[in-house]
């Protein structure tokens, strides 16, 4: 009751009267039945932006730590989430993914929409990353489509700590359903998840026009925060 209030009443029309999204290829996203929507991932806005301009509820696995803050902000975006129906997922861990596939799967065996965000993590610096094989073992497994979405613009409206964002318009941009019932019968198959994760991925590179990073957006983050810090280091000894 509370994600079609919000989504219909309250927020939705309100993002939609800020922001002016262009909507290009909703056609593709279908009417009934299970589907996984794809996107890339470049602002904490997403999460908002695409709900806000679907006809269908949307349920996204969100990381659990939007659960689990400290203090009152922490409470009332745990509460935000929860009662708009997204789903906590602990990224840490080794069984951390497959608790993620089952959760999504949840999602399909009702004959809902998934979404889900193939590079993991948002992007730090606006480009796509290599993506996650989960989106492409809940897709053979369920054997739903998956249809690819870019979102185009949010980066610039409300990139990573940044809090308020600007009212700028923006283009979310859905693709055409991907069809893998090619594979049925192969997700067990590590060079299959990856070829149909690199697929999706792919797709949403031809809709975004983003640059495109052969490697874990994860990694490259601690890599480059790393090195922030030891220059950091390295400065401090020098005076």
């Amino acid at each position: 009751m509370f994600y079609h209030l919000l989504k219909h009443v309250l927020l939705g029309p309100l993002l939609r009267l800020l922001f002016r999204p262009r909507i290009e290829g909703i056609e593709h996203v279908p009417a009934e039945g299970p589907a996984i929507v794809a996107g890339n991932h470049l602002s904490f806005s997403d999460h908002f932006l695409m709900p806000a301009v679907l006809a269908r509820r949307i349920t996204f696995l969100a990381k659990a730590e939007y659960f689990t803050g400290p203090g009152l902000k922490g409470r009332l975006t745990a509460a935000f989430f929860r009662s708009a129906g997204q789903i906590p997922v602990d990224r840490s861990g080794k069984e951390a993914g497959q608790a993620a596939i089952r959760e999504g799967l949840g999602v399909l065996a009702k004959g809902e929409l998934l979404g889900i965000y193939p590079e993991g993590t948002r992007s730090h610096d606006g480009r796509l990353y290599k993506g996650k094989v989960g989106v492409a073992a809940m897709a053979l497994r369920a054997g739903v489509p998956v249809i690819p979405c870019a979102m185009v613009g949010t980066f610039e409206i409300q990139p990573p700590g940044q809090v308020v964002p600007k009212l700028k318009r923006v283009t979310i941009r859905f693709g055409e359903p991907l069809d893998f019932s090619r594979y049925a019968g192969m997700e067990g198959q590590k060079a299959v998840l990856r070829a149909v994760t690199d697929e999706i991925v792919y797709a949403i590179l031809g809709l975004s026009g983003q640059e495109y990073v052969d490697r874990y957006a994860a990694d490259v983050k601690a890599e480059e925060q790393a090195a922030a810090a030891e220059a950091k280091k390295a400065q401090r000894r020098t005076r």
